[in-house]
């Protein structure tokens, strides 16, 4: 089965770029962020069309919202509100008889890395510790598959400069061990680094205001798909589809995705 995720930035602006990605790609299940739009104003049957007939939302209005689109039949799922909060960053879906889908879009942080002058960067780090623990109290044996924009990239090689960006919000060590605690908490495996080993640099985010790209590749990795340690052999292939980022109305994500033998 092939994943894909996507931080869209708006579903309904990209719809002609989904369907492109649903071509070029041929997945399985697409998971998207920021999709932007209140679940009554979803555009369904687009979406329908493009082959995707069977979709779980989780919309508001003007900013975030989260989907999990398939090809087959699926079920809701264990979503939760995190920090008390009611603003669509996360879905999941039971995408078969044994097997979870997650999708998560984790807070930016906003600029400054300091949770005591900045309300959004404390709520990052409150969010990943929820998550973290979340992670440690599910069952350990189950097939998961958890996706997202993710917000943080966690190597030296998920950014273009470790050393520049060490006080920048992504990847400042804080959040770094935070994701990492995340991770390990249920011994989530990166299926992409399973694939791409980490002295490859590789990247799912560019900045609009790098207008140079793809010249000046300043990205970083902030898009992540993640297997419980149950799929841990399951990982067949992964990858990034960086040319999404140079196409007309682009988002300043590109899709991620992986191969997962189910």
């Amino acid at each position: 089965m092939r994943f894909v995720s996507w931080n869209i930035n708006s579903v309904r602006f990209r719809l002609n770029a989904l369907k492109r990605v649903a071509d070029e790609l041929s997945p399985d299940f697409m998971c998207l962020q920021e999709i932007k739009s209140e679940t009554r104003d979803f555009p369904a049957d687009a979406i329908s069309k493009i082959g995707f007939p069977h979709q779980i939302v989780r919309g508001m209005k003007g900013y975030n919202g989260v989907a999990i689109l398939a090809r087959t039949p699926i079920a809701g799922g264990d979503t939760r509100d995190w920090c008390g909060r009611h603003d669509c960053r996360h879905i999941a879906a039971n995408i078969g008889s044994d097997v979870e889908l997650h999708n998560f879009y984790v807070p930016a942080g906003g600029e400054q890395p300091d949770p005591n002058i900045n309300d959004k960067f404390a709520h990052k780090l409150k969010f990943l510790k929820e998550a973290e623990t979340w992670s440690r109290d599910i069952t350990p044996n189950a097939k998961r598959i958890l996706v997202g924009d993710l917000n943080i990239a966690p190597h030296e090689n998920d950014v273009w400069s470790h050393k520049q960006l060490l006080n920048v919000v992504s990847h400042t060590p804080l959040e770094v061990a935070a994701l990492s605690n995340w991770q390990t908490a249920h011994g989530w495996i990166d299926a992409i680094r399973t694939i791409i080993p980490e002295t490859e640099k590789i990247y799912s985010w560019w900045s609009y205001r790098n207008r140079t790209w793809p010249g000046s590749d300043r990205g970083r990795r902030l898009d992540h798909i993640w297997v419980s340690p149950a799929l841990a052999e399951n990982v067949k292939n992964a990858g990034i589809l960086r040319d999404a980022r140079g196409w007309e109305k682009p988002s300043d994500h590109a899709p991620v995705w992986a191969d997962v033998d189910l």
